[in-house]
């Protein structure tokens, strides 16, 4: 069984594509369907649904997966021990994260890291279900790093550290009844039609399960998917919403308000899974991230 079978049966795993497969790998398309027939012919069973509309797994291809992974990752992991020794750093990771992490300036850092290592190839993959597609991808192997948040205790097989914690704040317009409050109580808020992001979005966990433990419904109106429009939405009546303090801007239209009797925190993470060993540039990268993160707590001090 050789590695390059394994590499482009996960690629096209990942994927579900194989046209998407073979640009990750620089490899022909061609060259990706010939692996993967050559991988179902040693094993002697089909891993993958191949049709002109879809590309699906099998269950002996659902089967092989984690155990295709761990291969590839024992095999860099002979990779790292060797570069280590030369003095290089190569390979690749694979980072998700949000469709809007405005606390952190992503580019920025994957750029300082390329910089360093600009051996090692940075697949970005954002996510459009939120922090718990993030997590699930972690938790399934398709990701080495993620960027999200978790309220609560994190999913099992997740190790978070936490970058930034800050207060999610309510905003209203400036001719709302409450507007010329400091603050309010979460039931006061029942009444109101909330902008919010989808089930499964980290903001919108923390405002269901504060609302759950007050036994108190409310109604979302409008879901967003990305962080900084929300305030907009606001502006033009759609109702209110709550976002973290950064993101809530200082504008004569709109106000802002603290939860009175419930703590709304928004913290933002870094994970990795506990279920695979990270490899040396996913260790790498994750001093730059620790790197960032004390600069931040400096200017902060």
């Amino acid at each position: 069984m050789e590695l390059r079978h394994l590499e482009c049966f996960v690629a096209v795993a990942e994927e579900l594509n194989f046209t998407r497969a073979s640009q990750r790998l620089h490899v022909v398309q061609s060259g990706v369907s010939a692996s993967i027939k050559a991988l179902e012919r040693e094993l002697g069973i089909r891993l993958l649904e191949r049709t002109s509309q879809r590309v699906a797994l099998t269950d002996a291809g659902a089967a092989l997966l984690p155990h295709a992974r761990a291969t590839l990752d024992a095999a860099q992991a002979a990779r790292d021990a060797v570069d280590e020794v030369r003095g290089g750093l190569r390979g690749s990771i694979t980072v998700g994260t949000l469709i809007s992490v405005a606390a952190v300036d992503l580019p920025s850092l994957l750029g300082r890291f390329h910089a360093e290592h600009p051996e090692v190839k940075v697949r970005l993959r954002v996510s459009p279900s939120g922090s718990a597609g993030l997590a699930k991808a972690l938790q399934d192997g398709e990701l080495d790093v993620a960027f999200l948040l978790l309220p609560g205790s994190p999913p099992p097989g997740i190790t978070p550290r936490d970058l930034l914690s800050v207060s999610l704040v309510v905003v209203v317009r400036a001719d709302h009844l409450l507007a010329d409050q400091d603050e309010v109580p979460l039931a006061r808020l029942a009444e109101e039609s909330f902008i919010d992001f989808p089930v499964g979005y980290g903001n919108r966990t923390v405002a269901d399960q504060a609302f759950a433990a007050a036994g108190i419904q409310r109604q979302v109106a409008l879901e967003v998917t990305e962080i900084t429009t929300g305030a907009q939405y606001v502006r033009n009546g759609f109702g209110v919403a709550l976002l973290p303090d950064f993101v809530a801007p200082a504008d004569p239209e709109l106000r802002t308000l603290r939860v009175s009797d419930h703590p709304l925190r928004w913290t933002l993470s870094v994970a990795t899974s506990t279920m695979r060993r990270p490899s040396a540039a996913v260790r790498a990268l994750l001093e730059v991230v620790d790197q960032w993160h004390d600069r931040l707590h400096e200017i902060r001090a």
